[in-house]
Order: structure tokens, then C-alpha cells, then sequence
């Protein structure tokens, strides 16, 4: 029997230069990151350039129960692939550092491919608001957990 998520994506395709909205929650929708230590690191591993080659993260966000990305996938790269593996690397790390978590990340995630006369920085915006709109922070800038490649420096290379 296929899990009622998995049965979603049949049929689905996944496609190299294409960019995609994604979301992923905690596992239970736990507020896991709201503990700024964790999130200093969930944040260090989800936006590690190695994590993503030979796709590209342009922007993201951590909020206290999920994560938000927009990426464009590379050559060769597929979607379920991609953030597959890099939930399970991120668990791992987090594991490591915080033994007392035990599933850090939900089964399922959720993607929208954007057309190709969408804006990528309107998407860009639109990821790295969500804080704003949740009424987390009053501006992006007082969230810690985000960032996009067309800031200069980039932030995603920034030590916590």
C-alpha cells in the first residue's frame, strides 16, 4: 500500500533547471528550531553549499516548526532526491549535537515548481517573509535563520 503522501508523487517529474518552492515541516510540527542553538545549526546544514551540488539554493528560511526553500535543480539532480537526502544529512548532524532529538524531520515535504515567467526574486521575497507574516519578527532582517544569493555577502556563508 502506498502512504497516501508517496501516492501524491506519481506520475510527478522532476526537472533540471527548473526552480521550486519547498516546504518541510518538523516531524509533529514540533517547534524544534525555535531552541536558537538548534536552529544555529539546522540553518548551518540546510544552507551548506555542499548539500545542495549540483542543485542551487537561491533562498530560504527557518521557522520554529519548518523550513522554506526556493532552489533550482541541477543537472542530473531530482527533487525527491534532493531534499531526501539532505533532511537525512541535516537529522544526522542535528543527532550528533543534540542526542535528546529523535526525528527531527516530517516523511513528506511540499513543492511547487514555478512557471517560467515567475519571478525568482518575488519568490525569493516571498520565502524570507514568511517570519513577517507569522508575526515572528516585525522585519526579516530580525530573523537570523535566512537568506538569498542575491544579498552581497552572502549570509548563507556566515558562522553562527
Amino acid at each position: 500500500m502506498t502512504k497516501p503522501h508517496a501516492a501524491l508523487r506519481i506520475g510527478r517529474r522532476s526537472l533540471p533547471g527548473h526552480a521550486y518552492l519547498v516546504t518541510s515541516t518538523t516531524a509533529g510540527r514540533k517547534p524544534l528550531f525555535a531552541d536558537t542553538e538548534i536552529a544555529f545549526a539546522a540553518a548551518a546544514a540546510l544552507a551548506h553549499a555542499a548539500n545542495w551540488q549540483p542543485s542551487r539554493l537561491l533562498a530560504w528560511v527557518l521557522m520554529p516548526d519548518h523550513w522554506h526553500a526556493l532552489l533550482v535543480l541541477g543537472d542530473g539532480d531530482s527533487l525527491a532526491r534532493r531534499i531526501g537526502w539532505l533532511k537525512a544529512e541535516s537529522a544526522r548532524g542535528l543527532r550528533r549535537r543534540f542526542p535528546e532529538l529523535r526525528q527531527v524531520w516530517a516523511t513528506a515535504y511540499h513543492d511547487r515548481a514555478l512557471r517560467r515567467e515567475d519571478d525568482l526574486r518575488a519568490a525569493a521575497r516571498y520565502v524570507v517573509m514568511n517570519p513577517v507574516r507569522a508575526g515572528l519578527v516585525q522585519r526579516v532582517g530580525d530573523c537570523p535563520f535566512w537568506d538569498a544569493v542575491w544579498l552581497q555577502p552572502h549570509r548563507l556563508n556566515a558562522s553562527p
